[in-house]
Parts: structure tokens; C-alpha cells; sequence
């Protein structure tokens, strides 16, 4: 089968591999239809990510088709059409007990960094029973593409926030994930949301389509006043940190107010700088890891429901043998790209 690997630091390279065999009784071998590339893939492709192994069939994001199972799997049979979690686990170690499944004591983010991941024609899901979601019928491969990884992240974000109605709300990147945290924390009840973005179309989009009430571009606008003018000179309930830039992490404990919530769900290649003499007296609560995507059943029917709708965050769609140029279409954010979605019919 054909497969797309981290070849080397900043090159990837479309092989042939053979095709995954059921290893264990909660396997499952899936037939990819569609899959999406993720800023955390280019991070592994830039030597940003210790866990990843060279050589490993990249992504993690994927839709698809069930062709075999494992004999332990009871609620997934062949023909079934998944979501898949981007979190690989088993659901019975002391953290998934817990609900922590990205600290899973057997799993964790392995498909596409530490085994092989999902841009390929088929791919081996380990924990299948916890790790696949099955599609409702009335929702297409496109409706559930982002729901185990883009949408789980932001919906974790505003989760993190534990957000309550009439909460004001500010989310720092107005890319996939950050559209999604909006969105989440608005079926939470949030009002206002503030979207903050240095890129002009990604803040008209969130505003058009009502993910935002509330607009701030920093390198137009003095963001510290303007958030001070929206919130009776409080500062944010919660903040989301979803851009992962050079200065957004010191941008949201700045933009929060007193005794508020923080959460990080960006990945930063770099280290950030935790400067408590300057925030001393705030209280602040900071909330951050690796998304906890436990949610993607009722995230599903929050589509299904129309609550929520990650269709505009696909930009473009190309086909599996173009995938390298796909790759270079969302690195370079051509056309405005948000996301691309890459078919494998």
C-alpha cells in the first residue's frame, strides 16, 4: 500500500508498505476514506517532536471504514464507518479511569509519531473499542473528519475553562482549533466570546459566522485596552491559548482577569516563561496539556444537532497520491487555508 512517511528532518517521502496486519485481539485495520494533515504532523516533520521515529507513516486525524477487527472487539464490526481519536488508549489504566486518556499508561499520541498513523490506504488502530467512534448515518465523512483531534482540542480548551454561562471568554488563534474552542464554549453558554488573531481573515470569518462576538487583531489594535473595554475593566473569565505564537502565551495570563482561568491547548516548539513576580496577585489558574479527547460520542450528536460545524474548516480537498502537495498547501497557508481534507477513493 502507499504511505506517506517522515523520511528525514523536513522532508517527507510517498513508499510503499505493506499493508497492517491485527496484532492483538483489540486491533483494528482500517480503511482510510479521508484524513487531514495537522500542525502537529509538521511539528514531528521539524524535529520538534522527541517521541516521533523516523520512518513512521504520518497523521493521526482520519475517517474511515472498518475492515477487520480483533476477536476482543464486541461494538465495531467490519463495514463500519469510524471517527478515529487521535489518542491512542485502553481504557483501563489509572488515568483513563480518570478520564486523562493523553496520559495513558499504554497509549498516549502514538498514531503518526510512534507507530504508524493514518496517511496511508489502511491503518492499524490499537484499542480499537476505545479509539474508534462509529459515524451516525446521517452525518458524511466530511461532517466527522475533525472530531477526534481539531474539535476534541478546542472543545477541551473551553472544558479546561470549565466555562459558565454569560462567561466572557477569549480565545487567542482563530485557526481550526481556536474556531472550535469558540464554538464549544457557545454551546457552553459563553457570552461574550472574543476572538484574537493577527491574521484578518481568519477574524472576519469568526466574526461572519458568529463564532466571535468580538474581534481584536494585536498588531492593529492595543489588545490590553480593548480587552479591559469589553469586560468592565476586569480582563477575560477564561482565556484559550490556541495559537501557539511567540508571544500568545504571555498574551493570555496578561489579557486574564484576577482569579481567572488560563488553558493551553497550542504546542510550542519553544520553551515559555512562567513570570510569577509580574503576575503575582492575579490568582491565576493555568490549565495545559495534550487534548483529553474523550468526548467524540457526544461531539458527534452536537453535529448531528447542528450545535456545532466544522465544515468551513475545510479549505481544500486533494487526492491521496498529491498529498505532498497538500502538505505544502496548509504549511504555506495558501488561499487562506484552514484545513485540507485528503480523499483516498
Amino acid at each position: 500500500m502507499k504511505a506517506l512517511i517522515w523520511d528525514d528532518l523536513h522532508k517527507t517521502k510517498l513508499v510503499k508498505k505493506p499493508e497492517p496486519k491485527i496484532i492483538d485481539a483489540r486491533d483494528a485495520i482500517v480503511k482510510v476514506t479521508m484524513s487531514s494533515i495537522c500542525t502537529s504532523d509538521l511539528h514531528i516533520i521539524n524535529g520538534a517532536v522527541p517521541n516521533a521515529i523516523k520512518g513512521v507513516t504520518l497523521g493521526h486525524e482520519f475517517v474511515g471504514e472498518i475492515v477487520e477487527i480483533g476477536s476482543d472487539i464486541k461494538d465495531l464490526s467490519a463495514g463500519d464507518r469510524v471517527s478515529a481519536n487521535c489518542e491512542t488508549f485502553c481504557g483501563e489504566c489509572y488515568f483513563c479511569k480518570h478520564g486523562y486518556i493523553n496520559n495513558c499508561q499504554n497509549g498516549g499520541w502514538k498514531l503518526g509519531c510512534s507507530i504508524d498513523g493514518c496517511q496511508a490506504e489502511y491503518v492499524r488502530v490499537q484499542f480499537a473499542d476505545t479509539g474508534l467512534t462509529k459515524i451516525p448515518d446521517s452525518l458524511s465523512y466530511s461532517d466527522a473528519l475533525f472530531v477526534g483531534d481539531i474539535l476534541s482540542s478546542g472543545y477541551f480548551g473551553a472544558e479546561l475553562c470549565e466555562v459558565k454561562p454569560e462567561d466572557t471568554v477569549a480565545v487567542i488563534g482563530c485557526g481550526p482549533v481556536g474556531i472550535c474552542a469558540m464554538q464549544s464554549a457557545r454551546a457552553m453558554g459563553a457570552k461574550p466570546i472574543i476572538g484574537i488573531d493577527i491574521d484578518d481573515y481568519r477574524l472576519k470569518l469568526a466574526i461572519n459566522k458568529g463564532y466571535a462576538d468580538i474581534i481584536i487583531n494585536p498588531d492593529t489594535q492595543n489588545i490590553n485596552d480593548e480587552i479591559l473595554k469589553h469586560t468592565s475593566n476586569r480582563g477575560a473569565d477564561c482565556v484559550i491559548e490556541a495559537a501557539g505564537g511567540k508571544n500568545t502565551f504571555q498574551t493570555a495570563w496578561q489579557i486574564a482577569r484576577a482569579n481567572a482561568t488560563v488553558a493551553i491547548v497550542a504546542m510550542y516548539e519553544e520553551n515559555q516563561t512562567l513570570p510569577l513576580p509580574e503576575m503575582y496577585g492575579k490568582n491565576l489558574i493555568f490549565k495545559t496539556g495534550g487534548v483529553d479527547a474523550i468526548h467524540c460520542t457526544k461531539l458527534l450528536q452536537m453535529i448531528e444537532k447542528k450545535e456545532i460545524s466544522t465544515d468551513v474548516l475545510i479549505s481544500k480537498y486533494f487526492d491521496f497520491d498529491n498529498i505532498e502537495k497538500a502538505y505544502d498547501y496548509f504549511k504555506t497557508k495558501c488561499d487562506n487555508c484552514l484545513k485540507v481534507a485528503v480523499k483516498y477513493d
